[in-house]
């Protein structure tokens, strides 16, 4: 009898891939202006974002974009932190499981909707971004 090997949920480089590939697919101007943005996939949000989201368990957010959206930048930001897109992997991968959606699916939807924020568009703007990269 041959015992099968666990399939194992994918890992935070597998999300990181992921969301490479679609940074990849965006269209231009919009790849150049997040060359900087540094992108993290973390399983949950820390504690800090935990308390200062009010978020009631860490499964209650998939990303997050801390920075400066472009339209606010100015020099005054000098010295800032970089501008962050977080993923986090356990909510995508529990969001995943409960919807049946396909992972890369999922992973881009945040990401541009992060993405979105850095840019200051609307909702309708990321929509449309987002038909884009599929």
């Amino acid at each position: 009898m041959q015992m099968q090997r666990p399939i194992l949920p994918p890992a935070l480089a597998d999300i990181e891939a992921i969301a490479r590939e679609a940074l990849e697919r965006l269209p231009d101007p919009f790849r150049g202006w997040l060359t900087d943005v540094v992108l993290r996939v973390e399983d949950f949000p820390d504690e800090d974002v935990m308390e200062s989201m009010g978020l009631e368990t860490p499964f209650d957010i998939l990303g997050l974009y801390q920075g400066f959206p472009v339209g606010e930048k100015s020099v005054s930001h000098s010295g800032a932190l970089p501008d962050i897109i977080f993923l986090y992997r356990r909510p995508m991968l529990d969001y995943w499981a409960e919807t049946g959606e396909a992972l890369e699916d999922i992973v881009v939807h945040v990401l541009v909707h992060e993405a979105g924020h850095h840019f200051g568009l609307s909702d309708e703007d990321m929509e449309r971004i987002e038909a884009s990269v599929e």
